[in-house]
C-alpha cells in the first residue's frame, strides 16, 4: 500500500485497516512460527503497512496535514516558485583558526595524561 493512496482515505476506513492489519501480522507470525508461512515477507510488508496506517492516523489526530504530491501535471500549469537564496558559510580564514585553536588544547590533555601513566 502507498502512503497517497491511504491519505485519500478517511479515519473510521483507516480505523478498520488498522485492525485487520494488526489481526494480519498476528496471523502471519503465528504461520510463521508453526511453519505454514510461505512467503516470510509478508511478514514485514503487514508491519509496514500497519506503521503507515499508524502514522497517518496520529497526524489526522495532531491536526497534521500534508499536501499532496505534485504530479507532473500540476507542475506544468503552476508557475515554478523561485528557490530560496542559500545560506553563506563561515570564512574558510575564520574556520581554519577556530580549528588550530582547538588541536593543541586535545594534544595537551593527551600529553599530560600519557605523563601521569607513565609515573
Amino acid at each position: 500500500m502507498k502512503a497517497a493512496d491511504l491519505r485519500e482515505k478517511s479515519v473510521d476506513d483507516l480505523n478498520e485497516l488498522q485492525k485487520t492489519l494488526a489481526r494480519d501480522v498476528f496471523q502471519n507470525r503465528l504461520k510463521n512460527f508453526t511453519n505454514r508461512l510461505d512467503d516470510t515477507s509478508m511478514m514485514r510488508k503487514t508491519k509496514r503497512d500497519l506503521a503507515r496506517v499508524v502514522t497517518l492516523l496520529r497526524e489526522r489526530a495532531m491536526g497534521l496535514v500534508r499536501a499532496p504530491k505534485v504530479t507532473k501535471d500540476a507542475t506544468a500549469e503552476a508557475p515554478q516558485a523561485a528557490k530560496p537564496a542559500k545560506k553563506k558559510a563561515a570564512p574558510k580564514a575564520e574556520v581554519k583558526a577556530a580549528a588550530a585553536e582547538a588541536k593543541p588544547e586535545k594534544a595537551a590533555k593527551k600529553k599530560s595524561a600519557k605523563k601521569s601513566e607513565a609515573k
